[in-house]
């Protein structure tokens, strides 16, 4: 088993652990957070019926069009800030942070805190 393989292990050990008191409902939806080495997702998910409500990611077209950003946290921030602003248009204010087994800090920190600049409360 390599090195690799065990930091994943224990991120999905601890995703499972946080999972068991989220629950994303119609009224509060799920936001959940999802970095790889390169990109950000992240998506607010009713549980209840089991849909995506709204979305936004690093690979979009919108976000490429940007100049370039200083860093992948500025990336994330403006992720955030463009999945608060789809979510407040469909009429969502509350949410429930996920962060899916990653440590509060860096880029899954940044994309909290745009979506908080955007609107949502958490």
């Amino acid at each position: 088993m390599g090195k690799l393989n065990l930091k994943k292990k224990a991120r999905l050990k601890r995703k499972k652990r946080i999972r068991k008191h989220l629950i994303g409902t119609q009224r509060r939806p799920r936001l959940n957070v999802f970095r790889s080495s390169k990109h950000i997702y992240a998506q607010v998910i009713d549980d209840g019926h089991g849909r995506t409500l709204a979305a936004a990611s690093s690979l979009e077209k919108v976000v490429k069009e940007q100049p370039k950003f200083e860093n992948k946290v500025a990336v994330a921030d403006f992720v955030g800030k463009l999945l608060g602003e789809r979510a407040i248009k469909k009429g969502l204010k509350k949410v429930v942070f996920d962060r899916g087994g990653f440590l509060f800090h860096g880029r899954i920190k940044a994309v909290s805190e745009g979506a908080r600049k955007a609107g949502l409360d958490f």
